[in-house]
């Protein structure tokens, strides 16, 4: 037996030797992925049924996580227990499903039964092992090899680097389907709606935006009239033409800076002082992506208008960042 650490210094030093091995260890499994991943991924989209994902032991926990990653990502999954599925559970599997099998040895007895039942169905098999040449791996239409050099396990027997492993091989799946479905954040968010998450995803800018007295001037309208409005209206000025269009803003910086340079401000018009490119939010867009663009761009305010650019209302960051957008 290996010597227990007896200091708080070992038992940090012995920590870090863990996290390297499991972080080498899925450094290694990238770099063997190929086009039997592609594969793998290609037969989950084309599933017309549910993914079902099984394993014993360890490695049924792992199915169980792999399966709820899949599901919260947009591809219906569902756990089996490879022992239930032949006490009558396997009347959850269809023809149209597709089965995704977990075993670190690939000679897991248990999983046979439920092997031969979805070969008898025409389910095709994805196998995540550790063995390329085991039996599972013989009956599986696509193998993901999932070998790891050894446990970080002192005794190599615990599983821990090969159950690291097999999970982020199933995350890898779960985010490159995802992707090849075309699968945005309003899907996800339809799936998650209870929460600060769902609430974040479902938020449009349209529940958040100041719609009344809007702070809006036509560009022949002075800095006179506009000072008042900034004051008024929170530091950010609209300027609209004729159809109400959105042709510039006026922002308390702009103001600053006009200052410092004339005397005579208050007569400038706000042609003279506007941005006249300045960015600009849709009613129905996620309220996230207005922070992340008043965010990246270092405003406070956006004018937001309407699918013919006319304005609808001013979206101010703070407004956002309370209403729980990011």
């Amino acid at each position: 037996m290996p010597p227990r650490p007896d200091t708080a210094a070992d038992s940090v030093t012995r920590g870090r030797q863990v996290l390297e091995q499991e972080a080498a260890a899925l450094l290694a499994l990238a770099r063997r992925l190929d086009r039997r991943f592609a594969s793998a991924v290609e037969a989950l989209r084309a599933c017309r049924g549910r993914i079902v994902v099984s394993g014993v032991g360890k490695s049924g926990v792992i199915a169980r996580k792999i399966a709820a990653t899949l599901t919260s990502t947009g591809s219906p999954a569902t756990f089996l227990h490879p022992v239930d599925s032949v006490h009558g559970d396997l009347g959850i599997v269809g023809r149209d499903d597709v089965a995704v099998l977990l075993s670190k040895s690939g000679e897991t007895d248990e999983l046979f039964g439920l092997v031969a039942s979805l070969k008898r169905l025409g389910v095709p098999i994805i196998a995540i092992t550790g063995a390329a040449g085991s039996t599972l791996a013989r009956h599986a239409d696509v193998v993901l090899d999932a070998a790891v050099a050894a446990e970080a396990c002192p005794l190599d027997l615990a599983p821990t680097t090969s159950t690291t492993a097999a999970l982020a091989l199933g995350d890898a799946l779960a985010i490159a389907l995802f992707e090849a479905k075309g699968f945005d954040a309003e899907d996800f968010a339809r799936l998650h709606p209870g929460g600060a998450l769902g609430r974040r995803l479902l938020l449009l800018v349209r529940d958040v935006m100041v719609t009344d007295r809007l702070p809006a001037l036509g560009p022949e309208a002075t800095m006179r009239e506009c000072v008042i409005l900034l004051a008024e209206r929170r530091g950010t000025v609209a300027v609209v033409d004729g159809e109400r269009k959105v042709v510039g803003v006026v922002t308390a910086g702009d103001l600053t800076r006009l200052m410092e340079r004339r005397a005579d401000f208050l007569d400038v018009p706000v042609r003279d002082v506007m941005t006249r490119a300045p960015k600009l939010a849709h009613p129905d867009e996620l309220a996230s992506a207005a922070v992340n663009r008043l965010e990246h761009h270092g405003i406070m305010a956006m004018p937001v208008v309407d699918d013919g650019g006319a304005l609808s209302g001013v979206v101010h960051l703070h407004d956002l960042l309370r209403a729980g957008a990011a």
